[in-house]
C-alpha cells in the first residue's frame, strides 16, 4: 500500500511539472518563430508592431494597447498586405498563449516579413505580469477571455471572461 501511494505522490508531482508553460508551447509550436518575452516587448513596445491574432470577441474584451487586430480563422494575408507594413518593420503576433500566434506568424514569414516575434505566453503572460490591456473602447481593464475553460488555467491576474 505505501508503494502504492509514493507511486501516486511521484506521479501528481510529474504531471504538475508537465503543467508548465514551456511545456505547453513545446507540445503545440514548433518554435518556427523566435519568441519574444513580456519583458522584451515592455522594453520595445514603441518601436515594434503588435498584432492580435485571436477571435474578435477575445480583442473586444481585452488586447494590448495599439495592438491591430489580424485574427487567427479569419486572418488573411490580402488584409495585412492592405495595412502597408514595411517588410523590414519588427512585428509582434500574439494570441491568449502563443499557439495561434504562431501559425499566423509563420503566415506573416512567408509573406517576406524577417523580423516576426511570437509573444512567450501570449496575452495570459502579458497580463499575468500586470502588464496594462484596454477594451474595445480603448478603456483599461481587469478582464481577459481566455478562449475556454481549459485554457483559462492559464491566467493568473485578471477577471477571466468565456
Amino acid at each position: 500500500m505505501k508503494t502504492y501511494l509514493l507511486f501516486l505522490v511521484l506521479l501528481a508531482q510529474f504531471n504538475y511539472g508537465q503543467d508548465a508553460l514551456s511545456d505547453l508551447l513545446k507540445r503545440y509550436n514548433k518554435e518556427s518563430v523566435p519568441y519574444i518575452t513580456v519583458d522584451q516587448l515592455q522594453e520595445k513596445q514603441d518601436a515594434m508592431i503588435i498584432l492580435d491574432s485571436r477571435e474578435p470577441n477575445e480583442y473586444k474584451t481585452s488586447h494590448i494597447k495599439n495592438a491591430v487586430y489580424v485574427g487567427y480563422r479569419d486572418f488573411s494575408t490580402e488584409n495585412l498586405k492592405r495595412l502597408n507594413i514595411p517588410k523590414d518593420a519588427t512585428l509582434v503576433v500574439y494570441c491568449s498563449l502563443g499557439i495561434r500566434s504562431e501559425n499566423v506568424a509563420e503566415k506573416i514569414q512567408q509573406l517576406g516579413y524577417k523580423n516576426v516575434f511570437n509573444l512567450y505566453g501570449g496575452i495570459f503572460e502579458w497580463k499575468n505580469k500586470n502588464c496594462p490591456v484596454v477594451n474595445g473602447l480603448n478603456k483599461p481593464t481587469d478582464s481577459i477571455h481566455t478562449y475556454s475553460k481549459k485554457w483559462s488555467k492559464w491566467l493568473h491576474n485578471g477577471i477571466k471572461v468565456y
